[in-house]
């Protein structure tokens, strides 16, 4: 299975949001304008405040209209983090796709920099800071954290415990995550200095646990 494949999975355990499922395209282009107008308003004044009548509004359509697709407003931010946190795989996986890693760090860092680019790029995106994480089928460790170890283990198998690896990437995604998020908290276009600290704090992190696990088994 390919990195992007690995990355990309499968969503169908994944509760979804929307009500009616849009199944033509005007439908589909008018629940994207519905999230859209979402995402413009949490990057306005934030999650907490937002609403349906707000969000019809905004998106020129009829409260009707909304709820036709969202029966309240928290299935519409739940519809807009599902769809963030999809784009943010994608980017993810373009950024894998036909990639020569040199080491583990450099797949982390490029998840990492995806992160950092949708906090710039991608409206609303602040909003999956804001709710629980998708499980793996375990219901241990983020599913996320699952995905990126099933890399990390097609490149760098030696890496060794695969349950170990799941645990020690679920606690960088906080990391980064926390840091992340306070980064553009501080500034719109993310504050340098926390965004090198994420690196730097997660990498030395992975290094002072993956790392020297490994060294001890190739020692052994």
């Amino acid at each position: 299975m390919s990195n992007v494949d690995l990355i990309l999975g499968t969503d169908h355990a994944r509760k979804r949001a929307v009500r009616t499922e849009p199944t033509q395209r005007r439908s589909s282009q008018r629940l994207d304008a519905l999230l859209d107008a979402a995402a413009e308003i949490v990057d306005e004044i934030g999650f907490e405040r937002l609403t349906t009548q707000m969000v019809a509004e905004r998106a020129g359509a009829s409260i009707g209209t909304v709820y036709r697709y969202f029966p309240d407003r928290v299935a519409v931010l739940h519809s807009l983090r599902e769809r963030s946190v999809r784009r943010y795989r994608e980017r993810v996986a373009d950024l894998f796709d036909g990639t020569e890693f040199d080491g583990w760090w450099h797949a982390v860092e490029l998840a990492v920099d995806a992160c950092i680019d949708l906090y710039r790029d991608e409206p609303g995106f602040s909003v999956v800071h804001g709710s629980e994480r998708e499980l793996s089928d375990d219901g241990i460790e983020p599913e996320f954290a699952d995905r990126l170890a099933s890399v990390i283990e097609a490149e760098f198998g030696e890496l060794g415990d695969g349950e170990e690896l799941r645990f020690r990437l679920g606690v960088a995604i906080e990391l980064v995550d926390s840091l992340v998020n306070r980064a553009f908290m501080r500034d719109p276009e993310g504050d340098e200095r926390y965004l090198r600290e994420a690196k730097r704090v997660v990498r030395e992190y992975l290094e002072g646990t993956l790392g020297g696990r490994r060294r001890v088994e190739s020692a052994a």
